[in-house]
């Protein structure tokens, strides 16, 4: 399965321990299965920083049975749950190597966001989401998963 990352550099050797903080799944690695979706995250990116957008193209070995995987197939309330305590600092991804699921984008974060502020219940917020375009993202959480799973192809720059 082809992986994308969209970022302003070519990231032949992905190394987790360059992650920020307090992302959706918290540190790691991310990449989407949508090309789009990864473009626009590089022409964002590049834009910001004032530098070319590129797209890093991977692979990924479809032998995942040795890995701890956590996936979201939804965006459900476990999914904001996790979301946010991913944003608050707290470290629910422990324990695992690749985490899948859907991204909180600037709108879905919205949605999330006021749940997050205790100013929408799960409810609300669960039928605020289901109107969002979907998404999704990799988190891999650790050196050995992206080390024995994810093969570099490509990079090239993303032209808006």
């Amino acid at each position: 399965m082809r992986l994308y990352h969209g970022s302003t550099c070519v990231v032949e050797h992905p190394d987790v321990q360059r992650s920020r903080k307090n992302l959706d799944f918290g540190p790691g690695f991310y990449l989407t299965s949508f090309r789009e979706q990864a473009e626009r995250w590089a022409l964002r990116k590049a834009q910001f920083e004032h530098e070319s957008a590129i797209l890093n193209v991977f692979e990924l070995d479809d032998s995942l049975s040795d890995l701890s995987i956590l996936q979201f197939f939804e965006n459900d309330a476990d999914w904001v749950d996790f979301v946010c305590r991913c944003r608050k600092g707290e470290s629910p991804f422990a324990g695992y190597d690749l985490i899948i699921g859907g991204v909180a984008d600037d709108k879905v974060y919205e949605a999330v966001n006021m749940y997050f502020r205790g100013l929408w219940d799960m409810e609300t917020t669960l039928n605020a989401l289901r109107f969002y375009e979907k998404n999704d993202q990799y988190c891999f959480v650790t050196q050995k998963a992206i080390d024995g799973k994810l093969s570099f192809l490509e990079a090239y720059e993303v032209i808006r």
